[in-house]
């Protein structure tokens, strides 16, 4: 199964008619920076990604949102983010330009989990490969050692610079990440889609697939813990 028809999949699953659940409450003042769990970044850590991600919207249009969540409520990251990314409005509705950068603490029910969902106007860049690259590289080193402002302003600055056209994964990067899809997401995919066709589903996206899907066992515990096994 290759990724054009997953990617069908999760159109389709994602275009099935809204349930009132929300993915997170859109920010009012709208914000780009988000740490709904208000533990991982400190106000002045917050207020120094903003200025960056402000100041990078202004030059370019493109917008880049964070959002650190502790629950994903029973969806993976992946439709998580494409969801806030829809939901919100990131990025310029004639270009799709947005990204979202996704971080899920595994508070209370959730799991710990991240990903990056470009929109369509910036896949051309930021493939899956890119993202999966910057993640690995970038930002799961931060939130392995507890330095979660470090991870993240790497990822900004690796995104700013893939979205110019200037980070590249790995040439090798395809060969360690394998090749196909494991057909046991088949099997999950048609089950979250029985499930959603008789829950009424959720809505569009203007934000594609992209990205990385787990870490193999998620982050380790707060303050420097350790990166936990499978």
């Amino acid at each position: 199964m290759n990724k054009s028809l997953l990617a069908f999949f999760v159109l389709l699953i994602l275009a099935l008619p809204a349930t009132a659940q929300k993915f997170a409450e859109r920010p009012n003042p709208p914000r780009l920076v988000n740490d709904l769990t208000g533990k991982l970044l400190t106000g002045e850590q917050v207020s120094a990604l903003e200025a960056k991600l402000v100041a990078y919207d202004d030059s370019t249009s493109n917008q880049i949102a964070i959002v650190i969540v502790d629950d994903l409520k029973g969806y993976s990251a992946a439709d998580f983010a494409i969801g806030v990314g829809r939901d919100w409005g990131v990025g310029n509705k004639n270009f799709d330009n947005g990204i979202v950068v996704l971080i899920s603490t595994g508070g209370g029910a959730g799991k710990r989990d991240a990903f990056i969902a470009p929109g369509y106007g910036l896949e051309g860049v930021i493939t899956d490969l890119t993202a999966d690259a910057i993640i690995d590289n970038e930002l799961v080193p931060g939130l392995k050692t507890g330095n979660y402002y470090g991870g993240l302003n790497s990822t900004v600055d690796a995104l700013i610079a893939a979205a110019a056209g200037k980070y590249k994964a790995p040439a090798d990067y395809r060969k360690k990440k394998g090749n196909g899809v494991n057909p046991m997401v088949i099997i999950i995919l048609a089950v979250v889609l029985i499930s959603l066709f008789s829950r009424g589903g959720g809505g569009g996206g203007m934000v594609s697939r992209r990205g990385y899907t787990g870490w193999g066992g998620g982050f380790g515990g707060f303050g420097g813990g350790g990166f936990g096994g499978g």
